[in-house]
């Protein structure tokens, strides 16, 4: 009998990251999985986490969801300090050629090239030490097998669009002097004034999320008989596409044991519609637990994530929610091997939601 460990590190800054080591055995042969390493300053713990843990430094795959620092920067230590068999992962400029034409200020593909080298700074440094230590790089493009996950998406068209309407896109950055890096995050971090719910109701943002965490890597495994999806920061529409491809391995939606919520609880990422497909429907009533487990990478000084409306949502359709909030939490399941870990409490429903 095989057994499977999943652990959301805790990722403890001002922001909220992902760092997700994984281990799992199918047929009597052991797989390191490693999604995501958090900031730059979380790679360490990833790296002390598979050899405490782990018993290893060798990673079969690593995975970078996207290219944003909370998810990509740690995972240049992991590059540093381990063994690792395939680095997963997609590089904007591969596609400068086919996409040059849709750019009404360059017509150089190199001069192209260097410029999304530049505005994707932590996806080039992955690239260059990962072919520096004759590592090679695999497209995680949906239907790509990825040990026992399948990724379900970006589709590959759709993340070449994602390149061009990205605000990081050459032509944006051009026109747009002003750091809209920053004025994107102070939008999204202002207060949001939170009123008394009934069980049931929802309320989401209007508006989506980046283009950037629309690139999110979707990863599902069926591991021991659980369904289990990993989500990155992905978005409505990558959630979307991610259920659309669903009948195409056999996944019959709605149905999901272990689920990631998407860029560590955020109101732009997910829609009653989007969770029914994946869920199902919001039950008539607070069923008292769990019938599927939820887990949200959130850290403790971050007061913006997870959203209070996020989490209710998810408990409306039956998750026990787990949100680290400076813990490391583990999913397992099969003949796992136990560690001396404790038991983590479920976040309890909130009364409250945030406003509009």
């Amino acid at each position: 009998m095989g057994y499977f460990e999943i652990d959301f590190l805790a990722v403890e800054t001002a922001k909220s990251g992902d760092a997700i080591p994984m281990r799992y055995e199918i047929d009597g042969r052991t797989t390191v999985h490693v999604t995501d390493g958090g900031f730059q300053s979380t790679g360490a713990a990833v790296v002390a986490h598979l050899n405490n843990v782990y018993g290893t430094t060798h990673v079969d795959h690593v995975m970078v969801t996207h290219p944003d620092g909370d998810h990509a920067a740690g995972l240049r230590t992991v590059l540093e300090e381990c063994t690792v068999g395939i680095l997963w992962m997609l590089r904007p400029w591969s596609y400068a050629a086919e996409i040059i034409g849709r750019f009404a200020t360059y017509n150089s593909v190199a001069a192209l090239e260097a410029r999304l080298r530049k505005v994707y700074p932590n996806l080039a440094a992955l690239e260059e030490m990962a072919i520096e230590r004759g590592i090679p790089i695999n497209e995680p493009f949906q239907g790509a097998r990825v040990g026992a996950f399948t990724v379900m998406a970006p589709r590959r068209d759709r993340y070449l669009d994602l390149i061009v309407e990205s605000e990081r896109t050459p032509e944006a950055v051009e026109e747009e002097s002003v750091n809209i890096f920053e004025a994107a995050f102070k939008a999204a971090a202002a207060a949001v004034a939170l009123i008394r719910s009934a069980w049931g109701e929802e309320v989401f943002s209007p508006n989506s999320t980046s283009a950037e965490n629309e690139m999110s890597i979707i990863q599902y495994a069926c591991l021991e008989g659980n369904r289990i999806l990993l989500t990155g920061d992905a978005g409505r529409d990558a959630l979307n596409d991610a259920a659309d491809f669903a009948p195409n391995i056999g996944l019959v939606l709605p149905g999901i044991d272990r689920i990631q919520i998407p860029h560590h609880g955020s109101r732009r990422n997910v829609s009653t519609e989007v969770l029914d497909r994946w869920l199902g429907p919001r039950l008539g009533s607070n069923p008292g637990s769990g019938t599927f487990t939820a887990v949200v990478s959130s850290a403790k000084a971050d007061t913006h994530h997870p959203r209070k409306a996020v989490i209710r949502a998810f408990m409306h359709r039956g998750a026990s929610v787990y949100q680290t909030e400076g813990v490391s939490i583990c999913t397992h399941g099969g003949s796992w091997p136990a560690r001396n870990w404790g038991q983590v409490t479920p976040v309890a429903y909130p009364d409250d939601q945030e406003e509009g």
